[in-house]
Order: structure tokens, then sequence, then C-alpha cells
């Protein structure tokens, strides 16, 4: 038996890449064991959404996929092949990423094993979990090695990334509930040309059944056909997606080679809880939904961003073990959420009866006319709106913070360089950062006061004196009164103070390190 990291990351697509490039960044030793080989012959996710790619700069990754990938402005509803609203990204005001980005997940893989590499970490082709004991002091796995033989270890963590037939679940004894839709999806990647745009997502309902396109590279989109049951386990042809394109599409689209075909039926799954003893879950591999709106890789980004911040200061001993706690309390209630919108999205382009089209329609144009769908859809397509706010979280009075406790804070994550001219305020993400937020007006005696906190914080956490910006996006958030903001490395608001002195900053400081629930205010 041989104890070879602190934390084995079981699947070593995105999700655990992402989750082995938090810890590493921040010094914690891991092991990344794949069961495949080699990367998907075909790429499954295409879009990587505005919150994800915040998520991501933490450990220097999203302007490399930004730079290797296609800018999404918007989202484009039509029906019957006319247009109904576009929410559009590129308008949202309090992201330093306002579109998405359209890469292939092999592409994406790529990059983060790239990025794995620089931190000094490997992964481990054709290593299989045979078994699991997280229910000790240490986890107990066996892993099947390449050549035939296998080897027993003990890590303090497990975190499993493998995917819908998770071996790590099994293992955990943690079921899959949900349901299949009654719905399957035939979907390729193939060169369109013609007047769609090539910067939008695109759906198309009919009440033949919908039509998705989703940008990839391009010229190259992602298509997505709602189909019957009876085409399950089918190969569609270039002639059938050319049809259906014809059909519900606007404009004259052409459909070119198709890089690959299939079809699949729509599986609505969580497991009943995403952490059991040492071993937590992420990814497919705790929750499954509908492909509409392209938001399961996405959100499974976000299964890895809140845990790996968590198991890092554990593991550093800069946190204590109980915040794991909050792990499975904060990310459950946001995977529901998600699955929900996808689930309904699907039912909503499943559509047929001419009373049900026409209320859809109506509703879409009139979001469309009245700015709804704007400041309302737009972010929630982003997961912007992603949060985790507690059951008893509430706005202060008039003038006070619109963000509450688990709300995310509009900056700029990470170490990397800024790119970017606007004026964002930045957190390096690794640890609970101070907010210094001087309101509309900065008090005569704000540098006097920012001063006096630095000092009393030391190297204890990072303090950040946040630009004055009548309507920027922090003022928009925090409020127009003075007040220091405790953010987590997630950038995530903690809490906020508006007693300004070190004493109360120090006390929330020590409180943020040990708190396992999320959404508690301070008292």
């Amino acid at each position: 038996m041989s104890k070879v990291n602190p934390v084995l990351v079981v699947g070593a697509g995105p999700i655990g890449l992402v989750i082995a490039c938090e810890l590493l960044g921040q010094g914690v030793p891991v092991r990344i064991v794949d069961a495949e080989r080699d990367h998907s012959a075909h790429s499954r996710a295409t879009t990587i959404w505005p919150r994800p790619l915040e998520l991501l700069r933490r450990i220097g990754v999203a302007d490399r996929l930004v730079d290797s990938g296609h800018r999404i402005q918007g989202v484009a509803y039509y029906s019957d092949r006319r247009h109904l609203a576009t929410a559009w990204l590129n308008r949202l005001e309090d992201t330093p990423y306002p579109f998405a980005v359209g890469l292939p997940q092999d592409r994406t893989e790529e990059l983060l094993e790239q990025r794995l590499a620089e931190l000094g970490g490997k992964v481990e082709r054709g290593v299989r979990l045979e078994t699991l004991d997280a229910t000790g002091p240490c986890a107990r796995a066996v892993l099947a090695l390449p050549d035939g033989l296998t080897e027993e270890i003990e890590a303090d963590w497990v975190v499993g990334a493998d995917g819908a037939h998770s071996t790590v679940r099994k293992e955990l004894g943690l079921g899959f509930e949900g349901s299949k839709l009654p719905i399957n999806f035939a979907i390729t990647d193939a060169e369109l040309s013609g007047e769609i745009p090539a910067d939008l997502v695109s759906y198309c309902y009919t009440a033949a059944g919908g039509l998705g396109l989703a940008p990839v590279s391009p010229g190259v989109h992602r298509i997505a056909v709602a189909v019957p049951p009876e085409m399950a386990g089918a190969t569609p042809t270039r002639a059938f997606f050319q049809q259906v394109v014809s059909e519900r599409a606007p404009g004259g689209v052409e459909v070119g080679e198709l890089r690959f075909s299939t079809v699949f039926q729509v599986h609505v799954r969580s497991a009943p809880s995403f952490r059991r003893g040492r071993a937590f879950l992420a990814g497919d591999a705790a929750h499954l939904m509908s492909p509409a709106g392209g938001q399961g890789m996405n959100t499974g980004l976000l299964d890895a961003a809140n845990l790996g911040w968590k198991l890092a200061g554990v593991l550093r001993g800069t946190l204590d073990e109980a915040i794991l706690d909050s792990y499975d309390a904060e990310r459950r209630p946001a995977v529901h959420t998600v699955t929900r919108s996808t689930s309904l999205q699907t039912r909503w382009g499943a559509l047929t009866k001419p009373a049900q089209l026409a209320l859809r329609d109506t509703a879409v144009r009139a979001a469309g006319r009245t700015g709804v769908l704007q400041r309302t859809l737009a972010p929630a397509i982003g997961q912007l709106t992603s949060g985790y706010r507690g059951p008893t979280a509430r706005r202060a009075s008039l003038g006070g913070p619109k963000a509450v406790p688990g709300d995310r804070l509009p900056l700029l994550l990470g170490a990397e360089p800024v790119r970017t001219g606007a004026p964002w305020t930045r957190i390096t993400g690794r640890s609970y950062a101070v907010l210094l937020h001087p309101g509309r007006t900065r008090p005569a005696d704000w540098r006097r006061t920012c001063a006096a906190i630095r000092t009393a914080v030391g190297d204890a956490a990072e303090v950040i004196e946040a630009p004055t910006h009548p309507a920027g996006p922090l003022t928009r958030a925090l409020g127009r009164h003075p007040l220091a903001a405790v953010v987590r490395p997630d950038g995530h608001l903690h809490t906020t103070l508006t007693d300004l002195t070190p004493t109360t900053v120090l006390t929330a400081l020590a409180r943020a390190r040990r708190e396992p629930l999320p959404g508690a205010a301070l008292t």
C-alpha cells in the first residue's frame, strides 16, 4: 500500500484537469488518472460561457482558450425561420468576458493538459480505478495499470470526475437518480455556409421539432436536432442534417462534410450527495442535464472551481476542514437550478400544439422588446447568476450592497497579466481577500483607513483597494457607501463590513476560514 499524493483525481476530462490545476497551482500534489488511453475521438461540449471563463482565469488558462476559440456574441431565437429575439452576451457590463467561446472539447482538454504540465502535473492514461473505500481516515483505492498489474494506494482525498458511468460514484454506493426525457438528439459538427450568423448560437423552433446551431470555429457549427425515439442508435447522414437545416434554419444554409454523427437520449440525473467520506463527485459523475443551452460542461467547471480552492486550502492548512461540507451544500442547489432551466428549454423546443407555439413565441418577442430577455436570460446563459446565497440572505437597506453573501462579484480573478483596458478590480484568488470599497465618493480619511487595515492584515490575506467608479460594476454590486468586503477565492462575496476597523476585518477573516456553510452573515 503506497500513499503517493494527498489527492487522487479520477478522470482527465476538463473537470478533472481543472481540479488538478487548481490544486497544483497552490502547491498541493495531485495524482490524476484516466481509464482511456487517448482523448475522445470527437468533441462533446463546444461552448464555454462567461462565468467559467472568469474562473478558469484563476488557473492561468482562460485567455489561452479565448485566443484558441471562436467568440460568440449572443444567443438568437427563431420560430418557423422568423427571428424572435436575441440575448446579447456582448452587452453584459459586469464581466471581463462579455462573450462565450466556441471551442471543441478535445482542444479545451489539450490546453488544460498543457497548463497541467506547466504546473508539474501529468495525466496517467490507461489507469483504471477498480475499487475505492473512502470511509476511513484515508481513502484506499486499487488501480489497474496499463501493463496488467494493479497498485494499492492511499490518498487523503479522492475526486471522481470520471463521467456519467463514474466508477467512483458506484464504489461510494451513491445512486444516480433521475430519468430519461422523452426526446433524442442527433448531433454533428459540420461546415455551414449561408445566412446563418457565425457569431451567434441559434435556436430554431418549429412544430416539427427544434434545431440548435452553435459555432465551434469560423465556418463550423455544432448541429443538434431533436429526433423521434426510433432514431436511437442511428448514424444520421449529411442528407438528413441538410433536410432538417433547410426546413428549420433561417435563410439558405448549406451543410458541408460531417466531422462525426450520432444520436443520444437525454438523461437528467443527479447523485443524492456530491460527497461521501473522503471522496467527492464533480461534473457528469455528479449530475447529467439536457444539452439544451450547452450548460453541462460549464456547470462541471463551476463544480471544479468550487471544490478546488476549498480542498487546496484545507491541505495547505489555511482553511478548516469543515469548509469541505459546503461543496455539496452549495453545488447541488446550483446544479438543480441549471438542470431545471435546461430541461424547460428542451420541453419548450419540443412544443407542437399551435396554441403552445403561439404563446411561446409571443412571450419571447415580448421579453426581447421589453429588455427582460437581456436583463435576465443573458446573464443566466452566461452562468453569471450562479451563486451561493444562504436561505436567509437579504439585501441591505437602500443605497447598501445589492450583492448578498454568496453572490458572485464582478472581479478579475487570477494572476494572469491584465489584457483589458477596463478598470476591473483584480484578486489573485489564492485565498480570501479583503476588498476595500470607497463607494461613490471616496471619504476624506479613506487612505488612513486602508493603510490601517492593510497593516493589521499583513500577510494573512490579500488586501485590495477598489477604484472609485460611481457607475462601475463594483459600485452597482456593493452600493454607494464605503465598506469592506471579505471575498472568497472564487470571487463570491463572503460578507460585507461597514465597521472599517482593523479588529473587525481580522475577526471576519478568521471566521471566514472556519465557515462550514455558505451565506452566513457576521453577527
